[in-house]
Order: C-alpha cells, then structure tokens, then sequence
C-alpha cells in the first residue's frame, strides 16, 4: 500500500516502548474518517520509530506520511496495522491548529462510542464528554507517577478507580502537563473541570479513548489523549514520561 496521511490523535507512554494511533483521510461510517493503530511486525514502538526525518518526535495533531503495510486486527483492536517505520520514516506533511483543529475535533466525534466502551468490538473513539476530572500523582521517593482523569458521557460515569482517582491516562503532553504542576517534591494533585479550564485558559475538553492489551483477562479502558480547545502548550521530557 502506498503511504498515507494520519492525522495522529495520540502518542502515549506503554509499560515498555509508546503506542501511536490516529485517522486517515478514508471516509467511514460512525467515526466519520477511519482510525489506525500503526504496529510493528514484532516488538513495541519506540520513540525512534516515532521521530520524523527532522529528528523531531511526532505529536498529536500532526500529519505524517506513514508506510500502512498491512491491516492486522486483534480484536477488539481492529485498528492495528502493521507499518513500515525502518526503510520509511515518518514523513511530516502539516499540523492542524486553531480553528481548523477544533471544527476536526467537533466533526468527527464517535457516533457509536458504545462499541468501544461498552461492547469491545473495537478498541479506538473520540468523545467530548460532559464532565471531567482529572488527578495526577507523584511519589517523590519511589518515582511512581500516575495521570488519571474521570469523566462523564451522557448517561454513563467512568470513574475507573475511584481511589487512585480515574482511569489511567497514558497521553504522554498530559502527563507531562502533570509532572509540571506537581514539581519535583510530589503529592498528589485533584482538579475538577472548572480549575482545568481555568489553569489551562481552556473552553473544550475531548477525549481519545482506547481499550488495552489483555490483561488479566480483561480490556481495559485508557484515555489515550486529552485534547482541548484551545489547545495548551507544555513541554514534554521524552526520557520521563
């Protein structure tokens, strides 16, 4: 297959490596455009494979070139497609800002994000949520870092664990934005809504959502990236996401 145009919608920290996911500009329906997860043969992205010909690491709401080689689905993440990220690097073409990047946001939201919720048959969604509730965590003596946020859709609640305050959040420029509140000395740092928006000069939050690999015997559901309108700026430390 020829390289495509992604728009990437996320790049987040794994356990071992990243993982990167995003649309192409292929008309589907429900999602409006179709999501891809770019995969590797064998093993887990790295940053290298990430890292444009600039030598720059690629960014949510970039729109890279990539070599889609062949679809891979393992359901529910039938959006895995196998890439090409050695004899092709990713190839920056534009990035989507400003007022084009919130009508994309506002446009192509999920209009069945039940499937991927709720009735795993796909693992990729975009939402705007009507409430959320973010929660960052630092222990400054073991270095055990956490971003997590609940949020509410219609008439669901996902509060992941209520304890640790959220779903995990694996979008490494929101868990950076964390770090940077929290400082080095640590603690644990709870924002409703209202003290985002106004911390980050913010209007809109929209959430890209992803299940995980098994485990435990089970799918469970990561916020992938937290993406607002207007966007923020913070800066990412690659060595300490």
């Amino acid at each position: 297959m020829p390289r495509q145009e992604v728009l990437i919608l996320a790049v987040t920290k794994m356990l071992s490596g990243v993982c990167t996911a995003g649309m192409t500009t292929e008309q589907v329906p429900v999602t409006g455009l179709k999501w891809v997860r770019p995969v590797k043969d064998f093993g887990t992205l790295l940053l290298g494979d990430l890292t444009d010909r600039r030598g720059t690491v690629i960014r949510p709401f970039d729109v890279v070139e990539l070599q889609l080689v062949k679809p891979h689905p393992d359901p529910p993440h039938v959006e895995d497609w196998v890439t090409d990220f050695v004899r092709h690097r990713p190839r920056f073409v534009r990035r989507l800002e400003g007022e084009r990047r919130a009508d994309f946001l506002s446009k192509y939201l999920d209009e069945n994000s039940h499937e991927v919720l709720a009735g795993h048959s796909r693992s990729l969604c975009l939402v705007k949520p009507d409430q959320v509730k973010a929660s960052f965590s630092l222990d400054a003596y073991s270095g055990k870092y956490e971003a997590r946020l609940a949020f509410s859709l219609g008439a669901e609640a996902y509060l992941g664990s209520m304890r640790k305050g959220g779903l995990p959040v694996t979008d490494a420029k929101w868990r950076a934005l964390g770090r940077e509140w929290l400082g080095d000395s640590g603690g644990r740092l709870n924002c409703e809504e209202g003290e985002l928006q106004d911390r980050l000069g913010v209007e809109d939050f929209y959430l890209a959502l992803g299940l995980s690999r098994s485990y435990q015997g089970e799918y469970w559901l990561l916020v992938l990236g937290v993406h607002t309108v207007p966007d923020y700026e913070v800066e990412i430390d690659y060595d300490n996401l």
